[in-house]
């Protein structure tokens, strides 16, 4: 592979932003190995795209798949350049005391949980190499609060914590990096926003704006609160 070129390991790679990434990443020649849940479009990334590139069905949140995932991966593809752990839910639009105990620990399991297992089985391998960079998917909500979204917003403030302190444990060279993504047309949004969801950037032309943003990482960012610098990032 070119100098110039990366392996990006991508979490939630079935849609939204993650399959927005994936698709621009492998358009300027970089190899991408992704992971969503759903068999369906991951069978249709794997028929779109093929070696290099890997696609795997794997619940993040389940720490035994994960596991596996990682095994397989770093042995056939070696250790990620560039590891973004994109995997996320959000509640439905409800106060707290309406969320149930299921759905609370849902969120929790997959935007937090699914991080720290992700991290778990590949940041070894990349600490080992004293390089790579970590991009952990944050929020506005991660720094900031709304109305009847608490339980994504304490599963994004957590990230934000949880991604300064790994910080400051990688080894000189490597960094991570808590990231806003911004406010983008997803199904995501329009849970929350509904039909205004649409005065937003697609996340088609979000990821031509956040790839080139993400290749630029580097150890010098290390523990720094980023954001993707689109139109409405800092709404």
């Amino acid at each position: 592979m070119p100098a110039n070129q990366k392996t990006v390991l991508i979490t939630g790679v079935s849609r939204g932003l993650g399959r927005a990434l994936a698709e621009e990443f492998i358009r300027l020649g970089h190899t991408v190995l992704g992971c969503g849940r759903s068999p369906d479009e991951i069978t249709r990334l794997q028929k779109q795209f093929d070696s290099p590139h890997d696609f795997a069905v794997v619940d993040v949140a389940g720490d035994g798949q994960v596991a596996a995932w990682a095994k397989r991966i770093l042995k056939s593809h070696g250790t990620p350049d560039l590891l973004l752990n994109n995997a996320g839910l959000i509640n439905r639009n409800a106060p707290l005391w309406e969320i149930g105990a299921a759905e609370f620990s849902q969120i929790i399991d997959v935007n937090l949980k699914g991080t720290a297992n992700v991290i778990r089985h590949f940041v070894p391998a990349m600490v080992k190499r004293k390089s790579g960079v970590i991009v952990n998917f944050s929020s506005g909500w991660g720094r900031s609060t709304d109305a009847e979204v608490a339980p994504y917003c304490a599963t994004k403030w957590a990230i934000e914590g949880l991604t300064q302190a790994l910080a400051q444990e990688l080894p000189p060279g490597m960094a991570a990096v808590p990231l806003n993504p911004g406010i983008i047309n997803t199904d995501m949004l329009r849970s929350c926003f509904g039909g205004s969801a649409s005065s937003y950037p697609t996340a088609q032309e979000w990821a031509k704006i956040a790839v080139p943003f993400l290749l630029k990482l580097g150890p010098s960012d290390n523990g720094k609160p980023l954001t993707v610098p689109i139109r409405g990032a800092n709404d």
